[in-house]
């Protein structure tokens, strides 16, 4: 008998007798609210159980032989593509200009709503459509309002030509070039570049234009409008929570023209999913600088993306969560609504007791 009752005295938990416990209203309500507190909380555990995250870690980067996919996206709005081109160089001499492997070219033009059969509603004064127009009838009108002017122009145009000694191929080169400027005609630049994997710069410009040809289409270097806007620059493929800081970046000159440079610190990444699948890629940060053109600069507007690589590699795990991390946080969570509502309930207990007592007393005199 002392054994068990050795035992019987370590219990923690000791039962009451059913005719001394008192169930009261206030005590139901806030079992319910714990009970409804408590599941809500258990569910939160559960779903933060089942969800991955993420572990970083570094080293040095050993990669070797491998080149850097560049995934460019950029339009132009003020350049036509006749006389755009993508020129890449690198640390170890490799000079490529123009390229066009992987690299497409699409043009951006107002002029080609001719192409389109847009309606536009006519309104009055009051807002009360009084008739209708065709977009592409619209164009043909502005067109034909300025064909005069451009008679008088072209005129001028073979005039210059001649003098300088251009061929007919150069002459129509610049004849249709002028005409997609003066039409707004933009480009949109798309691709992928594959380069050396060492530091390296690439750029967009003009700069695969005869310079006499690009004096005579343009007139000046200050006329290049390099305005851009960059709706993709990566270097790899993209992995969950990538934030690229070029993307969506719009720089709209309405003056003077110059010259963009992009510097760029690219961070070898490897992104490792949870089924141990091993995704190589890259990060990067950026900082920009514009050099406007004056009239002593002898160099053409363009926009440059100048890239060095970090020696470190950063690796991104995906991680599943322990089953006693879960059971932990828990036991935590549960126990803590527990006892907060039992605190909860003895206070209202006693200040209903409190409340009612007094009236008790003063009925009874």
């Amino acid at each position: 008998m002392g054994v068990k009752q050795a035992i019987k005295s370590l219990d923690a938990f000791p039962r009451a007798e059913e005719h001394l416990l008192q169930k009261t209203r206030s005590g139901a309500l806030v079992s319910v609210i714990g009970l409804v507190i408590m599941a809500t909380l258990f569910l939160h555990e559960l779903t933060y159980y089942f969800h991955t995250y993420t572990v970083h870690q570094m080293s040095v980067d050993l990669t070797r032989g491998q080149t850097l996919p560049i995934h460019i996206n950029v339009t132009f709005p003020s350049l036509p593509c006749d006389v755009l081109s993508v020129d890449a160089i690198d640390m170890s001499g490799k000079h490529e200009v123009d390229l066009d492997t992987n690299i497409w070219k699409v043009r951006s033009c107002s002029s080609l709503l001719k192409n389109i059969s847009l309606l536009q509603l006519r309104l009055n004064s009051h807002g009360q459509i009084i008739g209708t127009e065709y977009l592409s009838d619209l164009v043909e009108k502005e067109h034909t309002h300025d064909h005069g002017n451009d008679k008088e122009h072209h005129h001028d145009l073979e005039q210059k030509l001649h003098s300088h000694g251009f061929d007919e191929e150069a002459e129509n080169m610049i004849k249709k070039v002028k005409q997609a400027v003066t039409n707004g005609e933009g480009c949109r630049v798309y691709g992928i570049l594959d380069v050396q994997r060492v530091a390296g710069n690439f750029h967009i410009s003009v700069h695969g234009l005869n310079i006499l040809v690009a004096q005579m289409i343009f007139e000046g270097a200050k006329h290049v409008n390099v305005s851009h806007i960059i709706h993709d620059l990566s270097f790899g493929p993209k992995y969950p929570g990538i934030h690229n800081p070029l993307d969506g970046t719009e720089r709209i000159l309405h003056e003077s023209s110059g010259i963009f440079k992009y510097y760029i610190k690219i961070v070898p990444t490897e992104y490792r999913y949870i089924s141990k699948e091993v995704l190589p890629t890259n990060q990067f940060s950026v900082t920009e600088y514009f050099s406007p053109m004056n009239d002593l600069d002898r160099s053409w507007p363009a926009v440059y993306f100048l890239y060095d690589l970090s020696p470190i590699t950063v690796t991104i795990k995906e991680e599943n969560r322990s089953f006693l991390h879960f059971i932990t946080r828990l036991c935590a969570v549960l126990g803590g609504t527990f006892a907060v509502t039992g605190m909860l309930d003895r206070w209202m207990f006693r200040i209903m007791e409190a409340v009612t007592k007094p009236n008790a007393r003063s009925v009874v005199r």
